[in-house]
């Protein structure tokens, strides 16, 4: 087993937007796309120079090409060969269009592509191009999953919670199992770009997936992991404490050293632009590159630092006995109040000790979550 990766020196993953061009005009989107390329995001050489940053993270650091739609990018296929050649671990996110075909698949697995990750919002054809806003959507998705199989390119899946998905889950679940899916990514809602039109689902359902999710982990043949929903480790650490009392298995030795990762700590994101974030959710800049060192920026800069001080978190967070092992979605707080250490307002546990503000104003919720602390 590999020893845990120490974030204060580099992130788990660093996601790079190669562009915000995409065909599609889903319902969550983050960097509210736009069909043409910014004329200012980073050229190929300026790319390449990010990724020659990246490397001096270390062997195998993960990078994942995001957009929009990387395969807007013409220069898409060099630019994975380019960071392959450098020792890093590129994964890609693209949209499920007709520019997914097999042909473009198998130069990105000859490239060196060591994951690919579609996103599946529907357990249908109806209801996933209704949320993505294009009709064959699901199909060329069904299709790219297919010939990412046959091109060897180990298969994602990613997946919005809000409250128009949150009822296909189950059957969400069953499709990742089907198409031999090795990971199910599991996307809270965070109201930013498109997705400040959506509504979320409140703390206290949040919970109850939470709990169903820590359940599909347990028995599913693909591994799980959430994405700004930190407390899910709180639940799954809950969980484990239960089945220890009654006998069963407790936590394991690996989740009990590992913190959940999140914007700033484990993380980082760097925009179509250059732009330095702690998160694609969490948009406030700590410097740009291929100007800045996008590893000193990373290492060094205030914002980065201050996101993994656990102990620095406002409110019911900063109170929270999990914090080390969850501490919010920064990214959730910072779109809700605008400071990036206040509480995260999905979270419906309240500390036993605390009895400061709550992050909702819902009288009702709040005495549905206090009765269950």
């Amino acid at each position: 087993m590999r020893p845990p990766v120490d974030t204060a020196e580099r992130p788990l993953v660093l996601i790079w937007e190669v562009t915000q061009a995409c065909e599609l005009s889903c319902d969550h989107c983050r960097a509210d796309a736009q069909p043409a390329r910014h004329p200012d995001e980073l050229s190929t050489e300026e790319g390449k120079r990010l990724l020659d940053q990246t490397a001096s993270f270390g062997d195998g650091q993960l990078v994942v090409l995001s957009g929009g739609d990387p395969m807007k990018r013409p220069d898409l296929v060099d630019l994975v060969d380019y960071g392959t050649d450098r020792g890093l671990t590129i994964s890609l996110t693209p949209s499920g269009t007709q520019e997914l075909d097999a042909d473009a698949i198998r130069s990105l697995a000859d490239a060196g592509l060591k994951r690919m990750a579609l996103s599946l919002d529907g357990a249908n054809a109806a209801s996933h191009d209704a949320f993505r806003g294009e009709s064959g959507s699901f199909d060329a998705t069904m299709r790219a999953a297919e010939q990412a199989q046959d091109a060897g390119i180990p298969l994602q899946i990613n997946t919005t919670v809000c409250a128009s998905t949150v009822d296909e889950l189950p059957a969400i679940r069953d499709r990742v199992a089907d198409l031999g899916a090795v990971l199910w990514s599991v996307f809270f809602l965070v109201p930013i770009g498109r997705g400040r039109l959506l509504d979320p689902i409140p703390p206290e359902r949040a919970e109850r997936v939470m709990e169903w999710l820590s359940e599909v982990a347990d028995e599913a043949p693909f591994g799980l992991k959430t994405t700004e929903a930190p407390h899910y480790r709180r639940v799954r650490r809950q969980a484990a404490a239960e089945a220890a009392a009654d006998g069963g298995t407790g936590p394991s030795k690996a989740e009990n050293r590992r913190a959940s990762v999140i914007a700033g700590d484990g993380f980082a994101f760097v925009s179509h632009t250059g732009e330095v974030y702690p998160s694609g959710f969490l948009p406030e800049s700590a410097g740009t590159v291929p100007e800045d060192d996008v590893v000193e920026v990373y290492r060094e800069s205030a914002l980065f630092e201050s996101l993994r001080d656990r102990d620095a978190l406002c409110g019911k967070c900063g109170a929270c006995p999990f914090r080390q092992v969850c501490g919010g979605s920064r990214s959730r707080a910072y779109a809700h109040t605008g400071d990036p250490l206040a509480s995260d307002p999905l979270c419906g546990y309240v500390p036993p000790e605390y009895d400061g503000p709550l992050p909702w104003d819902d009288a009702d919720e709040r005495a549905r979550a206090e009765g269950r602390s």
